[in-house]
């Protein structure tokens, strides 16, 4: 009976370190009555990226005329000798930022006291925005960066950094490159059961000046769960063998 009230004890400890700890991280003297701040938006749920709610990606979309990259004589030089078959997406390797966010699929927001997690169904990736401050080490460098983010008048900010090289870091159409100095600014934000988001991609080492890009989610259908993408890198390069080369 003692062992049993002891645990019960504990257990109500437990609730309320948490729910002061909940409070603290969210800024406990300007939530509301639930303990949640009112400028922090609420994101959370599976979000329809499909052409339901824009346009399909392309060499043009969602980059045209008015909002195309500048490119320097690097990135031109590295423009001019891509051809398809070089894509790492042949080899499963996933897209990154800014043409995962585009993607004609669904994503999953889940937002913690600590962090924002914003998982793709393209190419089964998983994002992690931290929320508490952290700074990104000599360790952190990946396909997805580090990002940091924070709320402001209900809007969700996110600074990623810290890429890896990648040969089609840009887009999956264009043949152009990104590197490890590529910086990626979004704001998410809501209208009504429309989630909005603006990109901005920097990248001094190929582009000349910053370029930027605004989508689109709608809410995904009732009951709907996020799908396995499911690449197969035998099937994926074997399909590669039909596209004609440049360098016969």
């Amino acid at each position: 009976m003692k062992l049993e009230k002891l645990k019960q004890a504990l257990i109500i400890s437990f609730v309320i370190v948490s729910s002061v700890a909940l409070q603290t991280v969210l800024g406990g003297s300007g939530a509301d009555a639930q303990g949640v701040d009112s400028h922090i938006p609420d994101l959370a749920g599976i979000w329809d990226g499909t052409p339901r709610s824009r346009p399909v990606n392309g060499e043009r979309v969602p980059w045209g005329e008015e909002n195309f990259p500048d490119l320097n004589q690097r990135a031109r030089a590295y423009q001019e000798v891509w051809e398809e078959i070089m894509a790492p997406k042949y080899d499963c390797q996933p897209a990154s930022s800014p043409a995962i966010q585009y993607d004609p699929y669904h994503m999953q927001v889940t937002q913690w006291p600590d962090r924002v997690l914003l998982r793709y169904e393209k190419d089964d990736q998983l994002r992690t925005v931290w929320l508490d401050g952290r700074e990104p080490t000599a360790t952190d460098f990946s396909l997805q960066g580090f990002s940091r983010g924070y709320y402001e008048d209900g809007v969700l900010f996110v600074t990623t950094t810290h890429f890896v090289f990648d040969i089609a870091g840009f887009d999956d159409y264009n043949g152009i490159p990104s590197s490890s100095q590529k910086k990626v600014t979004e704001r998410y934000w809501r209208e009504g059961e429309q989630l909005n988001m603006t990109l901005t991609v920097e990248d001094p080492m190929f582009f000349n000046g910053p370029v930027s890009y605004t989508t689109r989610w709608l809410p995904a259908g009732e009951g709907y769960r996020l799908a396995p993408y499911g690449c197969d890198p035998e099937a994926s390069r074997a399909s590669v063998r039909f596209y004609p080369s440049k360098y016969d």
